[in-house]
């Protein structure tokens, strides 16, 4: 399991967000008519959701009277909402005020902590890397290190998630962690003032050949002004004009819709780029414009199976557009989106309300996106990684529209008998893909290469 600025769920918990809305006014006047909501007509007692109601507050009155110990009426209310959410589908969820608060920080990709992208491995976090400007990458912490405790507690004393959340707080606080780094013998106590970070999603760079290389972490509300950020630096080098693009989607778990949409339009000049549907029902297509920032250079895609929600939209719509080459494996299979309801009390609710579809209305939930060319081992080491697909959890939504794409070729690679080589995509950006460990870039890299290639003898 992986963390991105210490909180973020990595890709099989992605969260594909609509937008951020309160359950009044225009939107609650919007949905209705779509039937989300529904209307005001009156329905028989046995039809309404409130007749239920009365069950629930039998029950609750049995545990408040008759449980062996006194029960905080709050704490079951809550759990009794989750419970009910979580019986729909992996990705609906009930969240009580501070969880809901975090998950409005991490769209507006900003928190308040010390600063490191990490996962779990054993029974410590390790630190995948610093973001930077934190206080994490100004104390000297590194890619590697393994955080055993956070203010004195260990995994095994309070579990992973509340470890990792330790390490928010408010601005100003301090937190100390125990941190071993390989070749020290003894672990290192390092006390650290929690700050605001500012997550960085996109991150580039001018390879050989004119490839302009970007990473895209996530889609958060600032991910489509991050991208042109980065692309205007790399298209300030007179020397070096750029050629073609080498889109790096892996490991991303989706995010904002709307991001990934005006992602996509940069790279398209006409045509869909993902319809959404409730029940059956088209309720939105969004269309590319003229004038995209990437519409007439090369693309390749990369994409691992953790390659998630809106990350597949972005894929699914250059793949149907013939304007992208996919390369890696199929992705995650995460075609549904959840819009986020204000609740009282400071509560929101994340509720699955339609499917989306790629342009040539391939259904991606369940199926994923199909590469054009399979990065793979060319043998499956004991000990490998497990590899996980939104088909596996036991109440994902079934696949729905035209069958995947899937280009049929496959490309191998030889792994050590200790299993595949643990780089981490876009980790660190090579400055030649060609001598890189990491098969899936390079492959990548020389497909956009002979594109670039052939474009310029056609012209």
């Amino acid at each position: 399991m992986r963390y991105t600025h210490l909180l973020r769920r990595f890709a099989p918990m992605a969260l594909d967000v609509r937008g951020v809305f309160a359950l009044t006014g225009a939107f609650a006047a919007g949905f209705l008519a779509h039937g989300i909501i529904g209307t005001a007509d009156a329905k028989p007692a046995v039809e309404s959701p409130y007749a239920a109601m009365g069950q629930l507050g039998r029950v609750l009155a049995l545990v408040e009277n008759e449980y062996v110990d006194p029960v905080d009426r709050t704490r079951v209310v809550n759990g009794a909402i989750t419970g009910m959410v979580a019986e729909l589908d992996p990705h609906s969820a009930y969240m009580p005020p501070q969880e809901y608060k975090e998950l409005q920080e991490e769209n507006e990709g900003k928190f308040a902590g010390i600063g490191v992208e990490v996962e779990l491995k054993e029974d410590a976090v390790v630190i995948l890397s610093p973001i930077e400007g934190s206080p994490a990458a100004q104390a000297g912490l590194k890619s590697g290190d393994r955080i055993v405790a956070v203010d004195g507690q260990t995994i095994k004393e309070i579990g992973y998630d509340k470890l990792v959340r330790r390490m928010r707080g408010t601005p100003g606080t301090h937190v100390r962690i125990m941190v071993v780094r390989e070749g020290r013998a003894e672990p290192m106590s390092i006390d650290l003032v929690r700050a605001e970070v500012q997550v960085v999603n996109v991150r580039g760079a001018l390879m050989p050949n004119g490839v302009a290389y970007m990473h895209i972490k996530q889609f958060q509300e600032t991910t489509h002004t991050e991208m042109m950020r980065v692309i205007g630096k790399l298209r300030s080098d007179p020397k070096t004009p750029i050629a073609g693009v080498l889109l790096d989607l892996r490991g991303n778990p989706g995010g904002v819709v709307d991001q990934a949409a005006a992602v996509a339009d940069e790279f398209l000049t006409s045509g869909p780029i993902y319809t959404m549907r409730h029940r059956g029902q088209v309720v939105e297509q969004a269309t590319a414009h003229s004038g995209g920032a990437f519409a007439n250079l090369p693309v390749v895609v990369l994409m691992n199976e953790w390659s998630a929600s809106a990350s597949e939209l972005v894929a699914g719509a250059l793949q149907d557009a013939d304007h992208a080459t996919i390369v890696g494996v199929t992705s995650f299979g995460k075609g549904v989106v959840q819009s986020i309801i204000d609740l009282p009390g400071g509560a929101g609710l994340k509720l699955t309300t339609s499917r989306y579809y790629t342009p040539n209305g391939h259904g991606v939930q369940g199926e994923g996106i199909h590469p054009d060319v399979t990065v793979e081992p060319s043998r499956k080491v004991d000990g490998g990684a497990f590899v996980f697909h939104e088909s596996d959890y036991a109440n994902s939504l079934p696949s729905e529209g035209s069958t995947a794409h899937d280009g049929g070729v496959v490309v191998t690679y030889e792994v050590a008998d200790g299993g595949p080589p643990e780089w981490a995509a876009g980790r660190e950006i090579p400055s030649d893909p060609r001598t890189t460990n990491d098969p899936v870039m390079r492959v990548g890299y020389e497909i956009l290469v002979h594109k670039i290639n052939r474009r310029s003898a056609a012209h």
